[in-house]
């Protein structure tokens, strides 16, 4: 799959988990603290939704149809990614006053309302894991007590957040829809290298861990490499997987 037709197909897993979104949320017929409003405000803003569209892709590549369990798990991945994001942004984290182009939860609705709504929206994304009959445990760490100062110490750092919550996400769309063991470790073994060269990708883009830079770049070929190299029992059906690794690595035409 190349990038042409890599796009067309990100826009429909997007506008099918965002149509799971819509229809599964509750409505704030009856919200006098306007609890359920804050928490459709973040979780229905415009996003990329890469987290359930790998839940889906791994679905599909290990040969299963999309079927409901299977969307109703990718949303539930969204929902808890949705969480993270309104903590992260409270004033005791990251103080942040905009999020997608629009002011964050604890702006809109303020700061008890935003905790409740990420707890209201975590809540939800386990009872979404039960129907969808996948409860699991894979935890992700974000807060640090220092910035790491080697370049293995970053690394740790995004395999504990990035690359757990991406790994979490193909595993469960994977299993939902009865992966054999072997392929679930494919999975895994892709999406913890996978989500560590996406966070090198994203700081490079924002200009993050400027002294790692020029390393940091490398490492996201060799991880982009290790990840497509872990799915190559799958074959074609993982062809989304492995546009979506390549597109990271944006040195990679300049080698050819």
């Amino acid at each position: 799959m190349n990038e042409l037709a890599l796009e067309p197909w990100l826009a429909a897993k997007r506008a099918e988990i965002d149509r799971v979104l819509d229809a599964r949320l509750p409505q704030p017929q009856d919200d006098p603290n306007r609890l359920i409003e804050a928490m459709r405000y973040s979780l229905l803003a415009p996003g990329k939704r890469l987290r359930p569209i790998l839940a889906l892709a791994a679905a599909e590549a290990v040969g299963a149809t999309v079927d409901e369990p299977v969307r109703i798990a990718a949303a539930a991945v969204e929902l808890v990614h949705c969480y993270s994001l309104i903590h992260d942004d409270l004033p005791a984290m990251d103080d942040d006053d905009f999020r997608r182009g629009r002011p964050t939860n604890h702006k809109a609705f303020g700061e008890a309302t935003a905790i409740l709504a990420g707890d209201g929206l975590l809540t939800l994304a386990f009872d979404w894991m039960a129907q969808a009959g996948e409860l699991t445990n894979r935890p992700a760490r974000d807060m640090l007590p220092e910035p790491p100062q080697t370049l293995e110490g970053i690394e740790r750092m995004h395999m504990e957040k990035t690359g757990a919550l991406f790994r979490a996400a193909l595993e469960v769309g994977a299993a939902v829809a009865g992966a054999k063991p072997a392929h679930l470790h494919a999975l895994a073994a892709f999406g913890t290298a996978y989500g560590i060269a996406f966070q090198h990708a994203d700081d490079r883009d924002d200009d993050e861990h400027k002294a790692f830079a020029a390393v940091a770049e490398r490492r996201i070929h060799e991880l982009v490499t290790e990840a497509i190299a872990a799915l190559g029992e799958l074959g074609e059906a993982a062809a989304p997987l492995c546009a979506l690794a390549r597109r990271l690595d944006t040195g990679a035409a300049k080698r050819e």
